[in-house]
């Protein structure tokens, strides 16, 4: 089995997504054989199907959380600096046809598709004139707003796809993976971890409110000062005169492949973990000042999959996040 399939392996099992054996709850009023309301992150009642056959997913966490529920997505996004499905996604999406990007939805190629529900959220761009025409092809659910605690936001995403007992089964696969890791940091257990993501020549840190900051807090590490705020819902830019505040006990360093873009429009491939080291060795270490970081003193800047520790995600990137974690500091 190649290395690829291995993680997919892994990553299903950490969740736990004994999916066939669960009953959906629901968190909404009935109305109807066929229908029931649901309330959107805008406040908004939405009349969705009782079993969705046929859903499009706007953003990345809607698709991460819907594939981790079992849901037949037919259409979906590119990821973020991505020419694609989110790199970390390649096996789970592959096939899904791409009808949007983080800059918005192609309404003419979601037509096409004839869903039967669309769910998007605030990591994309989204007004209310676009859901406006999107609810014209079918009921769209506005999940959550920009910068929501990506459990709280797979929980919700969950209760409109009628799929709320098997969320609370996802959730209890991460949960106990998090507590493997956690039990096992001995000596590292007060380490501080800083979240970096790299365009050409110039880092961004990923601040607390986004999904990998998420993940270190849950496992117990501390992030450095200058990382330690909440921020707007994506990377913060950093100047090379402030390298200071990449420096921790460890660096997870992503690439999304493009020059650094806090509004997400870059177009890129490179993304995974060979691609974060080639921009290690290319761009970061002929940085003035880098080199004099703690973090890479130490032999500590460790190369991660962009897609996930960069941008958005659900439960997918959470436990890719988890897992090379544990694979930095319990090795």
């Amino acid at each position: 089995m190649g290395t690829r399939g291995l993680r997919v392996l892994t990553v299903v099992s950490v969740l736990g997504m004994a999916l066939t054996a669960c009953t959906s709850g629901s968190a909404s009023d009935s109305t109807g054989a066929d229908g029931r309301t649901v309330v959107d992150g805008n406040g908004v009642s939405v009349t969705v199907p009782r079993s969705p056959a046929r859903v499009v997913a706007l953003s990345e966490p809607t698709l991460d959380g819907a594939l981790a529920l079992g849901v037949d997505v037919v259409g979906t996004t590119s990821g973020r600096g991505q020419g694609s499905v989110p790199g970390y996604l390649s096996d789970q999406a592959d096939g899904i046809p791409i009808v949007a990007s983080v800059a918005g939805p192609n309404i003419e190629q979601i037509l096409v598709l004839k869903p039967d529900l669309i769910v998007t959220d605030g990591t994309v761009a989204a007004d209310e004139s676009v859901l406006g025409k999107l609810a014209g092809i079918a009921p769209t659910v506005f999940v959550s707003k920009k910068a929501a605690d990506w459990k709280g936001a797979f929980t919700s995403l969950a209760e409109v796809l009628g799929k709320s007992a098997e969320a609370e089964k996802v959730l209890a696969g991460y949960a106990s993976r998090v507590d493997e890791i956690r039990g096992k940091l001995g000596d590292h257990a007060d380490d501080t971890v800083s979240i970096v993501r790299w365009g050409t020549g110039q880092p961004s840190v990923i601040l607390k409110e986004l999904p990998p900051s998420k993940v270190v807090a849950d496992v117990g590490l501390r992030r450095p000062a200058a990382q330690d705020k909440d921020g707007l819902g994506h990377s913060t830019p950093v100047s090379r005169e402030n390298l200071d505040q990449l420096d921790a006990d460890w660096m997870f360093f992503g690439t999304l492949g493009g020059a650094t873009n806090p509004q997400g429009g870059n177009t890129g491939t490179a993304v995974g973990v060979e691609a974060s080291a080639k921009m290690l060795q290319d761009d970061a270490l002929v940085t003035p000042g880098f080199t004099q970081l703690t973090a890479y003193r130490n032999k500590h800047v460790i190369p991660v999959d962009g897609s996930a520790w960069a941008s958005a995600g659900g439960p997918f990137a959470a436990t890719v996040i988890l897992d090379q974690l544990g694979t930095a500091l319990l090795n």
